[in-house]
Protein backbone atom coordinates (compact mmCIF):
# COMPACT_ATOMS: atom_id res chain seq x y z
CA UNK A 1 0.00 0.00 0.00
CA UNK A 2 1.57 3.32 -1.02
CA UNK A 3 1.99 6.15 1.72
CA UNK A 4 0.01 9.28 0.70
CA UNK A 5 2.75 12.01 -1.12
CA UNK A 6 3.19 14.55 1.28
CA UNK A 7 1.81 17.99 0.39
CA UNK A 8 3.80 20.59 -2.21
CA UNK A 9 6.44 22.55 0.38
CA UNK A 10 3.99 25.41 -0.43
CA UNK A 11 0.69 23.86 0.88
CA UNK A 12 2.98 22.65 3.72
CA UNK A 13 4.62 25.77 4.95
CA UNK A 14 1.01 27.85 4.87
CA UNK A 15 -0.18 24.77 7.54
CA UNK A 16 2.79 25.01 9.69
CA UNK A 17 2.65 29.38 9.70
CA UNK A 18 -1.50 28.94 9.64
CA UNK A 19 -0.68 26.62 12.82
CA UNK A 20 1.34 28.72 14.68
CA UNK A 21 -0.78 31.66 14.22
CA UNK A 22 -4.17 29.84 14.87
CA UNK A 23 -3.55 29.85 18.93
CA UNK A 24 -3.51 33.06 19.34
CA UNK A 25 -5.87 34.23 16.95
CA UNK A 26 -8.49 32.24 18.70
CA UNK A 27 -7.50 33.75 21.98
CA UNK A 28 -8.08 37.57 20.07
CA UNK A 29 -11.34 36.12 18.72
CA UNK A 30 -12.44 34.66 22.58
CA UNK A 31 -11.30 38.36 24.18
CA UNK A 32 -13.60 39.58 21.50
CA UNK A 33 -16.41 37.67 21.77
CA UNK A 34 -16.68 38.04 25.68
CA UNK A 35 -15.55 41.97 24.45
CA UNK A 36 -19.24 41.49 22.57
CA UNK A 37 -20.95 39.78 25.67
CA UNK A 38 -20.67 42.10 27.97
CA UNK A 39 -21.35 44.82 25.38
CA UNK A 40 -25.32 43.43 24.99
CA UNK A 41 -25.31 43.01 29.02
CA UNK A 42 -24.49 46.41 29.46
CA UNK A 43 -27.01 47.13 27.27
CA UNK A 44 -30.00 45.13 28.75
CA UNK A 45 -28.96 46.06 31.98
CA UNK A 46 -29.13 50.01 30.81
CA UNK A 47 -30.75 50.72 28.15
CA UNK A 48 -27.14 51.12 26.63
CA UNK A 49 -23.96 49.97 26.06
CA UNK A 50 -21.55 52.79 28.57
CA UNK A 51 -18.53 51.14 27.05
CA UNK A 52 -18.36 49.76 23.80
CA UNK A 53 -16.76 46.34 22.63
CA UNK A 54 -13.79 48.06 21.24
CA UNK A 55 -13.18 49.46 24.09
CA UNK A 56 -13.83 46.25 26.34
CA UNK A 57 -11.62 44.33 24.42
CA UNK A 58 -8.81 46.73 25.18
CA UNK A 59 -9.65 46.66 28.35
CA UNK A 60 -10.06 42.96 28.58
CA UNK A 61 -6.88 42.42 26.74
CA UNK A 62 -4.82 44.43 29.33
CA UNK A 63 -5.86 43.34 32.39
CA UNK A 64 -5.01 39.84 31.02
CA UNK A 65 -1.47 41.05 29.90
CA UNK A 66 -0.58 42.54 33.33
CA UNK A 67 -1.12 38.63 35.35
CA UNK A 68 0.18 36.99 32.47
CA UNK A 69 2.85 37.21 29.38
CA UNK A 70 1.75 35.53 26.47
CA UNK A 71 4.26 32.83 26.09
CA UNK A 72 5.87 31.73 22.14
CA UNK A 73 2.75 29.65 21.35
CA UNK A 74 0.47 32.76 21.65
CA UNK A 75 2.59 35.26 20.80
CA UNK A 76 2.71 34.99 16.56
CA UNK A 77 -0.96 34.90 16.26
CA UNK A 78 -1.52 37.68 18.56
CA UNK A 79 1.06 39.71 16.66
CA UNK A 80 -1.08 38.54 13.74
CA UNK A 81 -4.02 40.11 15.09
CA UNK A 82 -2.59 43.29 15.91
CA UNK A 83 -1.03 43.96 12.43
CA UNK A 84 -2.73 41.96 9.31
CA UNK A 85 -6.23 41.35 10.98
CA UNK A 86 -5.96 45.35 11.92
CA UNK A 87 -4.82 46.58 8.72
CA UNK A 88 -7.51 44.16 6.45
CA UNK A 89 -10.02 46.20 8.99
CA UNK A 90 -8.61 49.30 7.93
CA UNK A 91 -8.62 48.38 3.91
CA UNK A 92 -12.24 47.64 4.22
CA UNK A 93 -13.45 50.61 6.64
CA UNK A 94 -12.43 52.68 3.29
CA UNK A 95 -15.88 51.35 2.02
CA UNK A 96 -17.36 53.54 4.51
CA UNK A 97 -15.79 56.78 4.06
CA UNK A 98 -18.15 59.44 3.25
CA UNK A 99 -16.42 61.31 0.24
CA UNK A 100 -18.78 64.02 0.39
CA UNK A 101 -17.14 64.49 3.70
CA UNK A 102 -13.82 64.84 2.80
CA UNK A 103 -15.00 67.77 -0.24
CA UNK A 104 -16.46 69.25 2.59
CA UNK A 105 -13.30 69.98 5.17
CA UNK A 106 -11.52 71.29 1.68
CA UNK A 107 -8.24 72.32 1.57
CA UNK A 108 -7.59 74.81 4.97
CA UNK A 109 -8.52 71.67 7.04
CA UNK A 110 -5.72 69.53 4.94
CA UNK A 111 -2.84 72.45 5.26
CA UNK A 112 -3.99 72.87 9.10
CA UNK A 113 -3.75 69.23 10.03
CA UNK A 114 0.21 69.90 8.25
CA UNK A 115 0.28 73.18 10.51
CA UNK A 116 -0.71 70.96 13.91
CA UNK A 117 1.83 68.14 12.70
CA UNK A 118 4.75 70.67 12.37
CA UNK A 119 4.01 72.37 15.47
CA UNK A 120 3.68 69.24 17.44
CA UNK A 121 7.09 67.88 16.88
CA UNK A 122 8.63 71.32 17.35
CA UNK A 123 7.27 71.93 20.54
CA UNK A 124 7.68 67.98 21.89
CA UNK A 125 11.26 67.92 20.71
CA UNK A 126 11.93 71.23 22.76
CA UNK A 127 10.14 69.72 25.59
CA UNK A 128 12.07 66.73 25.57
CA UNK A 129 15.46 68.39 25.10
CA UNK A 130 14.19 70.78 27.79
CA UNK A 131 13.49 67.73 30.37
CA UNK A 132 17.05 66.51 29.37
CA UNK A 133 16.71 64.01 26.63
CA UNK A 134 18.96 63.10 24.87
CA UNK A 135 18.27 64.34 20.68
CA UNK A 136 17.47 60.79 19.35
CA UNK A 137 15.19 60.01 22.40
CA UNK A 138 13.57 63.56 22.00
CA UNK A 139 13.22 62.63 18.53
CA UNK A 140 11.62 59.42 18.83
CA UNK A 141 8.86 60.97 21.19
CA UNK A 142 8.11 63.99 19.14
CA UNK A 143 7.66 61.47 16.13
CA UNK A 144 5.72 59.13 17.83
CA UNK A 145 2.99 61.65 19.59
CA UNK A 146 2.59 63.82 16.38
CA UNK A 147 2.69 61.69 13.44
CA UNK A 148 1.47 58.21 14.32
CA UNK A 149 2.70 55.93 17.29
CA UNK A 150 4.72 52.90 16.78
CA UNK A 151 4.66 53.16 12.46
CA UNK A 152 6.60 56.76 13.07
CA UNK A 153 8.97 55.73 16.10
CA UNK A 154 10.07 52.61 13.70
CA UNK A 155 10.00 54.41 10.22
CA UNK A 156 12.27 57.03 11.63
CA UNK A 157 14.71 54.50 14.08
CA UNK A 158 16.95 53.47 11.46
CA UNK A 159 16.85 57.37 9.78
CA UNK A 160 18.46 58.59 12.72
CA UNK A 161 20.42 55.29 14.25
CA UNK A 162 18.35 55.41 17.58
CA UNK A 163 19.48 53.65 20.42
CA UNK A 164 17.77 50.14 20.45
CA UNK A 165 16.46 51.02 23.99
CA UNK A 166 15.16 54.63 23.33
CA UNK A 167 13.09 52.74 20.92
CA UNK A 168 11.60 49.91 23.20
CA UNK A 169 10.66 53.21 26.13
CA UNK A 170 9.20 54.75 23.00
CA UNK A 171 7.29 51.96 21.61
CA UNK A 172 6.20 51.05 25.58
CA UNK A 173 4.90 54.86 26.52
CA UNK A 174 2.68 54.56 22.53
CA UNK A 175 1.02 51.75 23.37
CA UNK A 176 0.48 52.41 26.72
CA UNK A 177 -0.62 55.89 26.36
CA UNK A 178 -2.11 55.18 23.44
CA UNK A 179 -5.24 53.12 25.47
CA UNK A 180 -5.36 55.64 27.92
CA UNK A 181 -6.00 58.38 24.79
CA UNK A 182 -8.69 56.06 23.83
CA UNK A 183 -10.23 55.75 26.88
CA UNK A 184 -10.36 59.36 28.10
CA UNK A 185 -10.76 61.28 24.94
CA UNK A 186 -14.50 60.67 24.48
CA UNK A 187 -14.73 62.30 28.00
CA UNK A 188 -14.00 65.54 26.10
CA UNK A 189 -17.11 65.57 23.93
CA UNK A 190 -19.56 66.31 26.89
CA UNK A 191 -16.68 68.80 28.73
CA UNK A 192 -16.12 70.93 26.36
CA UNK A 193 -19.19 70.61 24.21
CA UNK A 194 -17.71 69.25 21.37
CA UNK A 195 -20.23 68.28 17.93
CA UNK A 196 -19.21 64.54 16.09
CA UNK A 197 -17.56 66.29 13.60
CA UNK A 198 -15.01 68.69 16.05
CA UNK A 199 -14.47 65.50 18.20
CA UNK A 200 -13.57 63.90 15.15
CA UNK A 201 -11.08 66.08 14.16
CA UNK A 202 -9.55 66.47 17.74
CA UNK A 203 -9.26 62.75 17.97
CA UNK A 204 -7.97 62.12 14.21
CA UNK A 205 -4.97 64.73 15.40
CA UNK A 206 -4.11 63.79 18.82
CA UNK A 207 -4.93 59.89 18.96
CA UNK A 208 -1.68 57.73 18.21
CA UNK A 209 -2.43 55.15 15.26
CA UNK A 210 -5.52 55.02 12.89
CA UNK A 211 -7.09 51.67 14.66
CA UNK A 212 -6.80 53.85 18.24
CA UNK A 213 -8.67 56.12 16.14
CA UNK A 214 -11.80 53.92 15.46
CA UNK A 215 -11.66 52.95 19.06
CA UNK A 216 -12.09 56.55 20.40
CA UNK A 217 -14.63 57.39 17.84
CA UNK A 218 -16.79 54.46 17.30
CA UNK A 219 -19.03 55.36 20.88
CA UNK A 220 -19.78 59.02 20.01
CA UNK A 221 -20.96 58.57 16.59
CA UNK A 222 -20.33 57.24 12.93
CA UNK A 223 -19.59 60.86 11.48
CA UNK A 224 -16.77 61.03 14.21
CA UNK A 225 -15.21 57.56 13.09
CA UNK A 226 -15.47 59.11 9.58
CA UNK A 227 -14.06 62.49 9.63
CA UNK A 228 -11.53 60.73 12.09
CA UNK A 229 -9.89 58.39 10.13
CA UNK A 230 -9.58 61.19 7.40
CA UNK A 231 -7.66 63.37 9.34
CA UNK A 232 -5.42 60.42 11.16
CA UNK A 233 -4.58 59.15 7.67
CA UNK A 234 -3.69 62.72 6.70
CA UNK A 235 -1.43 62.37 9.54
CA UNK A 236 -0.07 58.88 8.56
CA UNK A 237 0.83 60.68 5.08
CA UNK A 238 2.81 63.09 6.96
CA UNK A 239 5.51 60.68 7.82
CA UNK A 240 7.03 60.50 4.57
CA UNK A 241 8.50 63.90 4.43
CA UNK A 242 9.39 63.76 8.05
CA UNK A 243 11.49 60.77 7.37
CA UNK A 244 12.71 62.78 4.24
CA UNK A 245 13.64 65.83 6.54
CA UNK A 246 15.20 63.95 9.33
CA UNK A 247 17.35 61.94 7.07
CA UNK A 248 18.93 65.32 5.59
CA UNK A 249 19.42 66.21 8.90
CA UNK A 250 20.66 62.92 10.76
CA UNK A 251 23.70 63.83 11.24
CA UNK A 252 22.93 66.24 13.51
CA UNK A 253 20.80 63.87 16.12
CA UNK A 254 24.45 61.66 16.46
CA UNK A 255 26.07 64.71 18.03
CA UNK A 256 24.93 62.66 21.39
CA UNK A 257 26.73 59.58 20.51
CA UNK A 258 29.19 59.64 18.92
CA UNK A 259 29.16 58.88 14.46
CA UNK A 260 29.24 55.23 16.04
CA UNK A 261 26.43 55.50 18.04
CA UNK A 262 26.72 53.58 21.93
CA UNK A 263 25.60 49.39 22.24
CA UNK A 264 22.58 48.66 20.58
CA UNK A 265 22.35 51.31 18.14
CA UNK A 266 20.58 51.24 14.84
CA UNK A 267 22.81 51.80 12.29
CA UNK A 268 21.65 55.05 10.76
CA UNK A 269 20.51 55.04 7.45
CA UNK A 270 18.90 57.66 4.74
CA UNK A 271 17.10 54.68 2.73
CA UNK A 272 13.76 53.91 3.87
CA UNK A 273 11.27 51.21 2.48
CA UNK A 274 8.44 53.26 0.76
CA UNK A 275 6.08 50.61 2.45
CA UNK A 276 7.05 52.20 5.86
CA UNK A 277 6.23 55.62 4.38
CA UNK A 278 2.82 54.71 2.78
CA UNK A 279 1.38 51.26 4.24
CA UNK A 280 -0.43 48.90 1.72
CA UNK A 281 -3.42 49.17 3.98
CA UNK A 282 -3.47 52.92 3.43
CA UNK A 283 -3.72 52.65 0.18
CA UNK A 284 -6.29 50.02 -0.23
CA UNK A 285 -8.28 52.14 1.93
CA UNK A 286 -8.18 54.63 -0.41
CA UNK A 287 -8.68 52.34 -3.17
CA UNK A 288 -11.89 50.98 -1.46
CA UNK A 289 -13.07 54.81 -0.93
CA UNK A 290 -12.66 55.34 -4.79
CA UNK A 291 -14.29 52.13 -5.78
CA UNK A 292 -17.20 53.51 -3.19
CA UNK A 293 -17.37 56.91 -4.70
CA UNK A 294 -17.72 55.49 -8.39
CA UNK A 295 -20.88 53.43 -7.29
CA UNK A 296 -17.96 50.26 -7.29
CA UNK A 297 -19.21 48.89 -4.20
CA UNK A 298 -22.91 47.46 -4.41
CA UNK A 299 -25.23 48.91 -2.12
CA UNK A 300 -26.39 45.68 -0.80
CA UNK A 301 -22.65 44.68 0.18
CA UNK A 302 -21.68 48.12 2.52
CA UNK A 303 -23.47 46.81 5.91
CA UNK A 304 -21.65 43.03 5.76
CA UNK A 305 -18.61 44.79 4.78
CA UNK A 306 -18.89 47.31 7.57
CA UNK A 307 -19.94 44.23 9.98
CA UNK A 308 -16.54 42.46 9.03
CA UNK A 309 -14.50 46.04 9.52
CA UNK A 310 -15.96 46.36 13.02
CA UNK A 311 -15.30 42.41 13.91
CA UNK A 312 -11.81 42.11 12.84
CA UNK A 313 -11.09 45.72 14.24
CA UNK A 314 -12.05 44.47 17.67
CA UNK A 315 -10.23 41.42 17.40
CA UNK A 316 -6.89 43.94 16.84
CA UNK A 317 -8.00 45.69 19.68
CA UNK A 318 -7.63 42.50 22.03
CA UNK A 319 -4.31 41.76 20.32
CA UNK A 320 -3.30 45.78 21.26
CA UNK A 321 -4.76 45.48 24.59
CA UNK A 322 -2.30 41.52 25.15
CA UNK A 323 0.60 43.83 24.39
CA UNK A 324 0.30 46.18 26.75
CA UNK A 325 2.10 46.02 29.63
CA UNK A 326 1.28 48.92 32.16
CA UNK A 327 4.23 48.11 34.17
CA UNK A 328 6.99 49.70 31.62
CA UNK A 329 5.64 53.13 32.76
CA UNK A 330 7.05 52.69 36.27
CA UNK A 331 10.31 51.60 34.36
CA UNK A 332 11.31 53.58 32.08
CA UNK A 333 11.46 56.84 34.02
CA UNK A 334 10.08 60.25 35.01
CA UNK A 335 11.84 62.58 32.34
CA UNK A 336 10.24 59.91 29.79
CA UNK A 337 7.01 59.90 30.85
CA UNK A 338 6.75 63.51 31.44
CA UNK A 339 8.06 64.53 27.99
CA UNK A 340 5.43 62.25 26.43
CA UNK A 341 2.54 63.41 28.80
CA UNK A 342 3.02 67.17 28.42
CA UNK A 343 3.67 66.49 24.80
CA UNK A 344 0.86 64.91 24.02
CA UNK A 345 -1.15 67.95 25.91
CA UNK A 346 0.84 70.22 23.95
CA UNK A 347 -1.04 68.39 21.01
CA UNK A 348 -4.11 68.34 22.49
CA UNK A 349 -4.49 71.95 22.78
CA UNK A 350 -3.01 73.13 19.48
CA UNK A 351 -5.51 70.57 17.82
CA UNK A 352 -8.56 72.19 19.63
CA UNK A 353 -6.81 75.40 18.67
CA UNK A 354 -7.11 74.44 15.14
CA UNK A 355 -10.73 73.77 15.70
CA UNK A 356 -11.63 77.24 16.79
CA UNK A 357 -9.48 79.39 14.39
CA UNK A 358 -11.14 77.12 11.55
CA UNK A 359 -14.30 77.47 12.93
CA UNK A 360 -15.37 73.46 12.67
CA UNK A 361 -18.58 73.24 13.64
Amino acid sequence: MHSPAPLPTPYSSALKAAGRILPGLALCAGISALAFALEHLEAVATGRAWLEALVLAILIGTAIRTVWTPSELWRPGIAFSAKMVLEIAIALLGASLNVAMIIAAGPALLVGIAAVVSVALVSSFLLGRALGLPKRMATLVACGNSICGNSAIAAVAPVIGADGKDVAASIAFTAVLGVLVVLGLPLLVPLLSLSETQYGVLAGLTVYAVPQVLAATAPVAAASVQIGTLVKLVRVLMLGPVVLALSILGHRLREDQGEGGKHGAMPASRRVAVNKLVPWFIIAFLGMAALRSHGLVPEVALAPIAKTATVLTIISMAALGLGVDVRVVARAGGRVTAAVTLSLVALTAVSLGLILLLGIS
